[in-house]
């Protein structure tokens, strides 16, 4: 992977770049915000992986997060934050992180995140470029590509579009997109905070419900835009999809 660590503790930095080192990873690395944005902007498709700082000189981490939002929708971020609040965690994956960890971390587990992400996303890619779905689904793929097809809702995961009646579900980044798609594919089968990150995350739950909870908050946002809600809070369990009862006008 070619990684960009935008952090401005230079001891951090130098701990991480013998660790990207061992994986073979190429590492680079900015100081402040500014110059974190220059160098995504370079050469934006060239990047595989970001770690972003939330304290940083210049432009703070989420203002670096929106740029590069405005840029890509897809590169991978995990915010590395010392800030231990729940608003701060939920705000930057609100704007566009993947991920986060808490400082003070373990290298192990910011490498093991890393991992997981870029192997979901390798999957995806994989997906796409075979110009079929693997959706662990109790549905089939309709004439049409539908991975599912409620009459009302449909979704195809070889073109990552979702709809509610004729209208596309706007803007949904990777991780929106692999939610829905969890959830869809089994239609009102709740699904626990761990399980969501476990199949979408792709990696094992180390306690952050939040960022589950903040990706389906934006999630809702955007199919509000479209139509009404068709995913449901199951209060002290976790989250289904429900579309029973929803026709096409």
């Amino acid at each position: 992977m070619k990684i960009l660590m935008i952090e401005d503790n230079k001891s951090v930095s130098e701990m991480m770049s013998m660790f990207f080192q061992k994986e073979n990873w190429d590492a680079h690395f900015a100081y402040d915000g500014n110059e974190a944005v220059d160098m995504f902007n370079e050469a934006p498709d060239d990047w595989d992986m970001i770690t972003l700082d939330l304290n940083l000189p210049g432009k703070d981490g989420m203002e670096v997060a929106k740029e590069i939002r405005k840029v890509s929708k897809t590169v991978p971020i995990i915010m590395l934050t010392a800030r231990d609040t729940e608003s701060d965690q939920v705000l930057g994956l609100e704007f566009g992180a993947d991920d986060y960890v808490t400082k003070p971390f373990s290298p192990i587990t910011l490498i093991a995140r890393m991992k997981a992400i870029h192997r979901r996303n390798e999957n995806v890619a994989e997906e796409a470029s075979k110009g079929s779905a693997n959706v662990e689904s109790d549905t089939t793929a309709d004439n049409d590509g539908f991975d599912v097809n409620t009459g009302y809702f449909k979704l195809n995961s070889n073109t990552r579009e979702a709809f509610l009646g004729d209208k596309e579900i706007p803007d949904l980044t990777p991780k929106e997109f692999d939610l829905l798609k969890t959830l869809a594919s089994k239609p009102k089968q709740v699904f626990s905070r761990e399980q969501l990150l476990e199949q979408v995350w792709d990696y094992d739950y180390f306690g952050e419900e939040r960022t589950v909870d903040a990706h389906i908050k934006k999630l809702r946002q955007k199919i509000e835009k479209v139509g009404p809600q068709v995913i449901e809070t199951v209060w002290g369990v976790g989250y289904k999809f429900d579309d029973s009862g929803r026709k096409v006008d």
